[in-house]
């Protein structure tokens, strides 16, 4: 079987971590690169956390890239409230020294998108791909497919009434990639809140992930401790919603998620700041240039999680 080319575009993060590990157990994928963007945290942190993540799985040969500081034009708002003050849920894991690279995440994304045939993951505020944009348009077209975990149609939002954060908090970033995908007859695939909302960890869950393989379980146990809590605090759910992970299955295996082709536009300004408007009904008659997923086959997504998750390292 041919391995598909990915590069992973992630802010990490909690469940951008998981995301991470499901994409590196899984056979059908070869991750060429991780391109470090700042959202839930700053762009240094997240790049120590993605080592962390990559010494833990064994796969410190995967380059990891740091892309863009800031929003494109907004101020930058972290989720540190939400990932914990290392961003990866107070685990305080022990940092891994070196593996800085020459070159940014948006210059490897323009060089190896010219080079191979790769896809992109997009686990984060979009800033990165819309400086590919502003950098080579050639580049950008080239991607093979874009899931993009971001964006709401029909769900509340998780940092506003009607926005989620990734888009909430770079929405001139997001605006600029789904106005590139609509020029270039590009369909991003919007993994937002009305699928990932659904991908629960219950504690139930995470014992069953402890006792089937201890060393992946008490990995996921340190690093979740904090979205419990935050979970329980802020939405009362026993168990802590991983959004990023579902992006990735659904890379893996599209029977995971279904939903519709629409345009799709994102607010930049006043009190909906963020918001994906999903024209379903075609008012604007524009060309589709999102595939928008709202339905998700959540025993399937466990099925895959669990077989995977609990065969690392084994």
């Amino acid at each position: 079987m041919e391995k598909k080319k990915i590069i992973i575009d992630t802010d990490p993060g909690i469940d951008d971590s998981l995301a991470i590990m499901l994409a590196l157990v899984s056979p059908e994928v070869e991750v060429v690169g991780i391109s470090i963007v700042c959202g839930n945290c700053p762009v240094d942190m997240g790049f120590e956390n993605a080592k962390k993540v990559l010494k833990f799985m064994g796969r410190l040969d995967i380059p990891i890239y740091k892309g863009e500081k800031k929003p494109l034009k907004r101020e930058y708002i972290d989720a540190l409230d939400t990932h914990g003050k290392d961003g990866l849920g107070e685990s305080f894991l022990e940092n891994v020294p070196g593996y800085e690279k020459e070159i940014d995440a948006v210059t490897f994304m323009a060089d190896i998108l010219k080079r191979e045939k790769c896809s992109v993951i997009a686990l984060g505020p979009m800033t990165n791909l819309a400086r590919l944009i502003e950098k080579d348009r050639e580049a950008f077209e080239a991607i093979e497919s874009i899931v993009s975990m971001g964006g709401c149609f029909k769900s509340y939002g998780n940092c506003s009434p009607v926005a989620e954060y990734n888009y909430w908090c770079d929405p001139d970033a997001a605006k600029t990639v789904y106005k590139a995908a609509f020029d270039a007859d590009k369909k991003i695939s919007m993994i937002g809140l009305d699928v990932t909302r659904k991908i629960v960890l219950t504690p139930t869950r995470l014992e069953y992930i402890m006792r089937k393989n201890e060393k992946a379980g008490d990995f996921i146990k340190k690093i979740t401790k904090f979205y419990y809590d935050f979970h329980w605090e802020w939405e009362h759910i026993i168990g802590c919603v991983i959004n990023d992970p579902l992006a990735v299955a659904y890379f893996l295996d599209k029977s995971i998620c279904s939903g519709f082709e629409s345009y799709v536009d994102i607010e930049t300004g006043g009190i909906s700041i963020g918001q994906s408007v999903v024209d379903e009904m075609a008012f604007y008659k524009m060309k589709s240039n999102a595939v928008v997923l709202n339905e998700v086959n959540t025993e399937k997504f466990w099925e895959m999680f669990f077989e995977r998750i609990t065969g690392i390292n084994n």
